[in-house]
């Protein structure tokens, strides 16, 4: 339930929050801060999502919003969402859809600037009713609300690989004084304008608030960046420290903890025996992903036909673009000993690869955050990953700092960068010794939403002098 005690009063706004949407972290980073926050006596989260449809809420009541007549007519169903606590739910003209963002061949919505520039219309509808002493809105999606909503605001970027780019001629619709900060070179950019605007700008990792001042990294966007100065803070995502425990975990076949890792090692024989191999004590890596060039599919797929030299297996989770769906395919059938594809997302094999691998592997071209080597680190499974944005925040590479490292992670972007660091990993991993002090230093690591969402709370303070 929201909290109604004495403190600030905060509207929190997104495009996805897990369960109601999920695509990608956004929604798992939604949602854990969500949850956080309403666990703290002194701030009350309003929670505004866009309404797909097919969402049931307890307690349901509806009301109509007054927004202008191209983002008409609006609407918003408030009630008690599972997990997430009370929710308004907003409907505007083609919000409702299959997915959230994309068709059925994966091409963006032809209308998804009308759909979440009227969402952003309906959330500044909502800021005017409840009042608040701030607004925290996230990515594009929300971005627009700041061409209606002059209050203390927090603007989080998950990425700036989508910023909204839409027609200039958007500008003479909204016609607020305001909307001119979104002009960026005769182009709307939403993620700009509201940069521009924000009172504060968080990035979802320290090491990606750097990134995102370089000229190559920045999507255009580190000039107005860099005016923000020290408005602009980095602030690391948390995970589900409760759904992620090898403690409590009801989908692997042997919970355990740092007491006994021993353990970890019977996780490992049901998910061998479901992609056909004998369970017989070669270092098992694993990876839960989607197929997107971000996450550097290409890069380890390329690492397969060294599997072999390295002693070693790889088990990949995940469903994304269909050219690297059948390149795995492809490996899968070439190198059966090696390499096994699980095409698809499935909650228990995900679980069980976490639990089963002895690494896991994040091979990213970039990583605003990354949640999967919390997680991996959680289960006590040995990280393996590229030198990008939340990455470098969350692993520490025991080579380079012996004695207190919590993984591996490669030198360059590439296959041979991820070769090298595969092979350090497994070098470690055979060492029982190390391989245990790596595990229990990643795992003794608070991963959870605590301290992320306390920090967020001081910035809440800092913009409204409360």
């Amino acid at each position: 339930m929201v909290n109604t005690g004495a403190g600030l009063k905060m509207v929190f706004a997104a495009a996805e929050a897990a369960p109601i949407a999920r695509v990608g972290g956004l929604a798992e980073a939604a949602a854990g801060l969500i949850r956080s926050l309403r666990t703290r006596p002194d701030i009350e989260v309003v929670v505004v999502l866009p309404d797909y449809g097919d969402v049931h809420l307890e307690n349901e009541r509806s009301s109509e919003l007054t927004l202008p007549e191209w983002a008409s007519p609006g609407s918003v169903r408030t009630g008690i969402a599972p997990e997430l606590g009370e929710v308004h739910l907003v409907s505007v003209p083609g919000m409702a859809r299959p997915h959230p963002y994309v068709d059925e061949s994966g091409v963006g919505w032809h209308d998804n600037d009308a759909r979440f520039f009227a969402f952003s219309a309906a959330i500044a509808a909502i800021v005017e009713q409840e009042q608040p002493d701030l607004v925290h809105l996230n990515d594009w999606h929300t971005a627009m609300t700041l061409a209606w909503v002059d209050i203390p605001s927090v603007y989080t970027i998950h990425t700036l690989g989508y910023q909204g780019h839409a027609d200039i001629g958007w500008l003479r619709a909204i016609d607020t004084d305001r909307a001119t900060a979104f002009d960026r070179f005769g182009v709307l950019n939403p993620s700009a304008g509201a940069i521009i605007l924000a009172d504060r700008v968080v990035a979802v990792s320290p090491n990606y608030a750097v990134e995102m001042l370089d000229p190559t990294r920045s999507g255009g966007l580190h000039t107005v960046l860099e005016a923000k100065g020290d408005a602009l803070v980095g602030i690391r995502n948390g995970i589900d420290t409760l759904l992620w425990n090898p403690l409590t975990d009801p989908f692997i076949a042997k919970r355990y903890g740092r007491s006994n890792l021993d353990a970890k090692s019977e996780t490992s024989v049901a998910l061998h025996e479901r992609v056909g191999w004998e369970h017989d004590g070669q270092p098992l890596i694993g990876m839960v992903t989607r197929l997107v060039e971000q996450k550097g599919i290409d890069i380890i797929l390329g690492t397969v036909p060294y599997l072999e030299r390295m002693g070693a297996r790889l088990v990949m989770l995940g469903s994304g673009e269909e050219r690297l769906s059948l390149w795995a395919r492809d490996l899968a059938a070439t190198y059966p000993d090696r390499f096994a594809f699980i095409d698809g997302y499935d909650l228990t094999a995900a679980h069980q690869i976490f639990a089963a691998a002895d690494l896991f592997c994040m091979p990213s071209r970039f990583e605003p955050c990354g949640l999967a080597q919390m997680q991996a680190m959680a289960y006590g499974t040995i990280p393996v990953v590229t030198p990008v944005g939340g990455l470098v925040d969350t692993v520490i590479d025991d080579d380079e700092m012996p004695g207190e490292g919590t993984g591996f992670r490669a030198v360059t972007v590439d296959t041979t960068g991820m070769v090298d660091a595969l092979h350090r990993g497994v070098a470690a991993w055979r060492h029982k010794s190390r391989r245990r002090a790596i595990q229990k230093r990643a795992m003794s690591f608070d991963w959870s939403w605590d301290g992320p969402s306390y920090q967020h709370l001081g910035l809440y303070r800092d913009i409204t002098d409360s």
